[in-house]
């Protein structure tokens, strides 16, 4: 019989691991650009605890779009927090998929020089994007023809590169007007720089999203739906909560804390309260990727989206 409080410790200490290994289940996860508010529900789940709440280690890296999308294809990570680029890739036959939405529209804006104070006077101007066919020139495309200036013909586009560089082309009188996102529109207000739209108040532009692999979901569908869970409680607190949510991005992403208050007030209001999509932004996603990849046929959304985990997760958090 004395051998059986060494076989209880054995046995105690091989639970223990178990749970251990449980809660030590690692997920890589792709950021584009920066660690920044766009993709801030990560970093609010990290610093939080709501991935370890879950029984998950995520290990969350930048990369480009494209090797994001290479590695999401082969396994080299497990999720990306992008999202057009994601649908793009599923309408070629990549096995990727949208499970769930970080952000319901965008927060970039129009950043014009001081003399230029609507959007009808952006006629015959240079407008300064990120590059051609990605979000800012979409953007541009689709709000500049909502106010009834050609796209095609009335303006000049510019590729300008990072949100630092297209600010420089501005303030060098390189470019009248940027499309860029917060905390620039804070920074360009110092210089009396006007900021003619918002994205957000013209049309629906779902800007963040969780991507995952198709295999990744019919063989663990239990770990996309606590990865899903933890996004959505991150994204629940970062609405809820201005300062925390501004120190947590001040230390993640190591920038100003000017900029980190800045860029939550110009961004809270699509910060997507329960992980749904806007169906016309969806639309507008799929339409452009056919465009993109030069597809003319329809698109069913099981094509590029299942939102059945998400269901899942909003009815036990009682979202809905």
């Amino acid at each position: 019989m004395r051998f059986v409080p060494s076989i209880l410790v054995v046995l105690f200490i091989s639970a223990g691991m178990t749970a251990t290994a449980h809660a030590a289940e690692r997920v890589r996860m792709s950021v584009s650009g920066s660690y920044n508010m766009i993709f801030l529900a990560a970093g609010v789940a990290l610093h939080k605890g709501y991935f370890k709440d879950e029984g998950l280690e995520a290990d969350i890296v930048v990369m480009s779009a494209p090797a994001s999308l290479a590695a999401l294809t082969n396994g080299d990570i497990d999720y990306t927090l992008l999202t057009g680029s994601v649908i793009r890739a599923a309408i070629r036959g990549l096995p990727l998929r949208i499970v769930a939405g970080l952000m319901s529209g965008s927060a970039h804006v129009f950043l014009s020089r001081p003399e230029i104070k609507t959007i009808k006077e952006l006629s015959g101007k240079r407008i300064g994007l990120a590059g051609f066919g990605d979000a800012t020139h979409v953007l541009a495309r689709l709000i500049l023809a909502k106010q009834g200036i050609d796209p095609d013909k009335e303006v000049q586009f510019i590729g300008l590169g990072s949100d630092s560089g297209r600010f420089n082309a501005l303030q060098q009188n390189l470019a009248d007007m940027v499309v860029t996102s917060p905390p620039w529109d804070f920074e360009g207000r110092k210089l009396g720089y006007n900021i003619l739209a918002r994205a957000y108040e013209h049309v629906n532009y779902p800007l963040a999203g969780l991507g995952v692999n198709q295999k990744l979901l019919q063989t663990n569908r239990a770990q996309v739906k606590r990865v899903v869970k933890s996004l959505v409680r991150a994204n629940r607190f970062m609405r809820d909560n201005r300062d925390e949510t501004a120190k947590i991005l001040i230390a993640w992403g190591k920038g100003k804390p000017e900029h980190a208050y800045a860029a939550y007030d110009s961004t809270v209001k699509v910060i997507s309260p329960d992980g749904s999509i806007p169906d016309d932004g969806l639309k507008i996603l799929i339409d452009q990727a056919k465009r993109d990849v030069k597809v003319t046929r329809d698109v069913a959304l099981s094509e590029v989206a299942d939102f059945t985990l998400l269901r899942e997760v909003q009815k036990e958090l009682g979202l809905r």
